[in-house]
Parts: structure tokens; C-alpha cells; sequence
């Protein structure tokens, strides 16, 4: 694969699993919640919370790329809705956030990342409000872009367009990475990059979509993949 600049890399689920990291996030969220705003867990289950989200979505929909807004609005929502009208929205935000940025990299990823910049511009590419230097990783990029930032989420174009004006090189000559099918792959394509599939579990290829121009089980393969051009 000759003549690659700059690679843009997601984060969940390509350097670290995040289905477990909210899951947690969110439960301490709830614990908080109860502990200092009672009558909201009172009337409102965790289920109940997800499906107020889901309509919080669809009402700002013009927003549904920044899910920092989403979450802070939902937890105003709620808590007006209990009746508490001095909810400290920064605070309770604040301690999703901890939690949310409170990962584990896969094992491979920082080696990985560490041999990638020393030939490479690496640029982060996130729908989510993943926070580098509180993780510890700003270290390994040369830029970070997030779906808030670009007033768009991936698949969307103008996201992919905003991580190649900050990696410097043309879109033929960067590189997309990401786990995900359509907002990786699919999304990285259509705006002129080429794509590498991060491919954990060794699953099918949706039909849906023309393959990447790579496919690796995990980021330590990239530098293999890429060579010595």
C-alpha cells in the first residue's frame, strides 16, 4: 500500500473496547444519581433513560453528531422532570465522563501506534467524546478530530474532510482505520481516503457495502500491511 502520508484511526472498538467502558460510565452515573438527585432514579429506570434518549435524538437531530449535548440534555430533561430545578447538569456530566475516559487499549494498540508515528502524520478520527490526554494517549496523534469539532459524525463526509485538512496530505494519500463497516469504511471511501477494516471477530463482510482495501485483525498488523514505502 505505497504512498500513504497520514492515517486517521477511530478509537472505540479499533484501540479499545467501548461497550463495557459505557456500560460502566453510565451505571455509576445512576448510582450518582440516586445518591444525589434521589427522586430522578426514583421515577426514571436506566431503560427508561435509554428511551429518552433515543427521543432526544430524533428532536435534535440536527445535533445527533455531538453525543456530549445529547446526554447533557437528557440529564436536564430528567431532572427538571423530578423537579429539581438547581441540577448541577456540569457535575453529573462530569461523572459519566470520568468513567467514560477511564479505558483499557487493546494490548497491541500503543506499540502500534508508537512504530505508525514515527513514519506516519496520525490524526484521531472519533464519533464520540473520547478525551486523549485524560486517557493518556495524545501523545501518539498528531491531531484529534471529533464529531462535535466537525459539526458532523462518520459516515458523513465533512468529518473525513476535516481529519485530512489535519493531517496535511491529500485524501489519496491518507488512510482511514476503523472497525466499522459503514462509518469507517463506507464513509472514509466516499470521501476519497483509502480504508483498512479492523476485523476483531473475524466476521462477514456485510454485502452492503464494497470492501476495504485491506482488512487486518487489529492494529498491530498495520505496520506489516503498510510496509516500508
Amino acid at each position: 500500500m505505497n504512498g500513504i502520508r497520514t492515517i486517521t484511526l477511530d478509537l472505540d472498538d479499533t484501540l479499545w473496547a467501548i461497550h463495557p467502558v459505557i456500560h460502566r460510565a453510565e451505571s455509576r452515573l445512576y448510582e450518582w444519581l440516586g445518591e444525589n438527585y434521589p427522586r430522578i432514579t426514583g421515577m426514571f429506570e436506566r431503560g427508561d433513560i435509554r428511551e429518552i434518549r433515543k427521543r432526544v435524538a430524533k428532536t435534535h437531530a440536527n445535533m445527533s453528531h455531538d453525543l456530549t449535548f445529547l446526554r447533557r440534555v437528557v440529564l436536564t430533561e430528567i431532572a427538571t422532570a423530578a423537579g429539581y430545578a438547581d441540577f448541577l447538569v456540569d457535575e453529573a456530566f462530569a461523572v459519566f465522563d470520568e468513567v467514560r475516559n477511564d479505558i483499557e487499549m487493546f494490548p497491541e494498540a500503543r506499540p502500534a501506534l508508537q512504530a505508525l508515528r514515527k513514519r506516519y502524520v496520525l490524526i484521531a478520527v472519533t464519533n464520540g467524546n473520547a478525551d486523549l490526554a485524560r486517557i493518556g494517549i495524545d501523545d501518539l496523534f498528531d491531531g484529534h478530530v471529533n464529531a462535535a469539532k466537525a459539526g458532523a459524525a462518520k459516515p458523513d463526509r465533512p468529518i473525513f474532510d476535516v481529519a485530512v485538512k489535519a493531517g496535511g496530505a491529500s485524501a489519496a494519500e491518507t488512510l482511514h482505520v476503523g472497525d466499522h463497516p459503514l462509518y469507517d469504511v463506507h464513509g472514509a471511501r466516499e470521501a476519497g481516503l483509502r480504508t483498512v477494516w479492523v476485523n476483531r471477530n473475524g466476521d462477514e463482510w456485510p454485502e452492503d457495502y464494497a470492501p476495504a482495501d485491506a482488512e487486518v485483525a487489529h492494529v498491530g498488523e498495520l505496520e506489516t500491511l503498510l510496509g516500508h514505502d
